[in-house]
């Protein structure tokens, strides 16, 4: 009896395996069969309907900007730079030119001015109205020098005007001593009164008187 469950069961078995593959030879029989038929229909509708393509719609423009929202300026676009090329400096050309040829005209010298006339000569000299020996005295003589005991005599020379009056005094020859000197040429044109010398027509004229004077210490 336990054998008899036994073959039972394995020929079951075997069945349902024989059966399934049936049904999968089967399946896929009708599945390949179907999928070839429904592409050779869909590939005689596409040759048929003519498909047209429709053209794309036209840009549409942008919508105006609300009249509240600020319209943004343009962009500054800059120009681009300049580029200046140099010229090119000129060209010189240096022409040398030979110096002109100078001919000095000998000039005449100017004749030499004419002499000047000669001074005229005093009919009469001018002569001292008083003693020479009267223009200066012991209060005179300077005091450091008197200190010192210092003298000596002192050559002059007197220009007088055509009024008889001292104009210049200059030292011919010197005492030794500058404050002598000094005190002779300060003095005499104060003291010293002229009779003026006169020319060959009897006018008087300027004239010159040379003397000489001694500084004596007093006694």
């Amino acid at each position: 009896m336990a054998y008899a469950d036994h073959s039972q069961g394995s020929s079951r078995t075997v069945s349902i395996i024989i059966v399934a593959l049936i049904h999968a030879v089967l399946g896929y029989a009708f599945v390949t069969g179907l999928g070839m038929k429904y592409v050779k229909k869909a590939a005689e509708q596409l040759n048929v309907i003519d498909v047209k393509e429709e053209p794309p719609p036209p840009d549409e423009e942008p919508p105006p900007p609300p009249p509240d929202q600020p319209v943004e300026p343009p962009p500054v676009v800059a120009p681009p730079p300049i580029v200046q090329t140099p010229a090119p400096a000129p060209t010189m050309t240096v022409v040398r030119t030979p110096p002109p040829v100078f001919n000095p005209v000998p000039v005449a010298a100017p004749p030499p001015p004419p002499a000047p006339p000669p001074p005229p000569v005093a009919a009469s000299r001018a002569t001292p109205r008083s003693a020479p020996g009267s223009w200066l005295s012991d209060a005179d003589y300077p005091s450091r020098a008197q200190r010192e005991e210092r003298s000596g005599t002192a050559g002059f020379r007197l220009q007088i005007g055509a009024d008889g009056r001292v104009t210049d005094c200059t030292i011919t020859s010197s005492t030794g001593h500058p404050d002598l000197d000094e005190a002779t040429c300060r003095l005499l044109p104060r003291r010293a009164r002229f009779k003026p010398a006169k020319g060959s027509d009897g006018a008087e004229m300027p004239d010159t008187y040379n003397g000489r004077i001694t500084w004596r210490l007093p006694e």
